[in-house]
């Protein structure tokens, strides 16, 4: 099963995207932090397959949970950053290599590029 860290400190939405899931990548399970601080531990502890973490958080911002989980050993092409801003201001915080995607979580268009991360996870997953 694909292991997947969620965290962002809005409850709707993280209860809104692992139900998402559930239904529709039955492979994937998704762990939620609401909290970043309390995430920490969970990236120290490791063992997923894919981060979704949420640019702007209280107490720490999803660019310094980025750096800490890379610094954990989480591979940077394993994380997509999530945030309501545009796309250009993403871009410009988030270059190019930074991480796996940074994507407008309220876009439909992004959705569709998170639901081929999602795909690609659950296929991967599969036993042969």
């Amino acid at each position: 099963m694909g292991r997947i860290l969620l965290v962002d400190d809005d409850p709707a939405f993280t209860r809104f995207l692992a139900a998402y899931i559930a239904d529709n990548f039955p492979l994937l399970s998704v762990e939620v932090c609401n909290n970043p601080i309390s995430a920490l531990h969970s990236i120290k502890v490791g063992g997923y397959d894919l981060m979704l973490i949420d640019l702007e958080m209280p107490a720490m911002d999803g660019m310094k949970l980025l750096n800490f989980a890379v610094g954990a050993g989480m591979d940077k092409n394993r994380i997509v950053i999530l945030s309501g801003r545009d796309a250009d201001f993403l871009h410009g915080i988030c270059p190019m290599g930074t991480c796996l995607a940074v994507l407008n979580k309220f876009e439909a268009r992004q959705k569709s590029v998170l639901d081929m991360v999602f795909n690609s996870l659950n296929k991967k997953s599969e036993v042969p």
